[in-house]
């Protein structure tokens, strides 16, 4: 019978080569991408919750796409991170308060479809708002290359699952 290492010989091997951890880390993102982008969007929306906009940046391309419907806020396409950085910049800015939390994620292919709930309360009002929608990121070699938002959830999956099936 193969006797399994004990954790401390694990931890000490991880201390002497760092770069067995890296490889690791790299070899988990390439066996299981969706798992470790679903992370790294949770991380990005608790990142835009507390302000921190470059955070809030950290899973996408430098060459993103991002679409908001027009009948949001700041409505439009931004493209690059200075174009995202600039409409999530203003987006917080309007906010007297407020979080936008991930309820939940699936997967379809490349994209990953995010439900979103924001409880905001404008600048300039005592109203808060719960608003409940979808994001659906494009993930291409562990980025997202593309944001699409949408007020209505169901369209938000269609979306994502007939794209899927034309990328096949």
């Amino acid at each position: 019978m193969k006797k399994r290492p004990s954790i401390l010989t694990l931890i000490l091997a991880a201390s002497l080569c760092p770069a067995a951890v890296l490889y690791a880390q790299d070899e988990a993102r390439m066996n299981n991408p969706s798992k470790i982008m679903i992370s790294e969007l949770r991380d990005a929306y608790a990142a835009f919750n507390r302000g921190d906009i470059d955070g809030a940046l950290k899973p996408l391309d430098p060459d993103i796409e991002w679409s908001e419907p027009d009948g949001f806020p700041g409505g439009g396409t931004y493209h690059g991170l200075a174009g995202v950085k600039s409409y999530l910049t203003q987006s917080r800015a309007g906010l007297s308060e407020g979080t936008s939390e991930p309820e939940e994620f699936f997967t379809f292919g490349s994209r990953i479809v995010v439900f979103v709930h924001a409880h905001i309360r404008p600048k300039d009002s005592s109203e808060w708002h719960d608003v409940k929608l979808a994001d659906v990121y494009t993930i291409r070699d562990g980025r997202a290359v593309e944001m699409r938002a949408f007020a209505d959830r169901q369209q938000a999956l269609n979306w994502a699952r007939s794209k899927s099936l034309s990328d096949n």
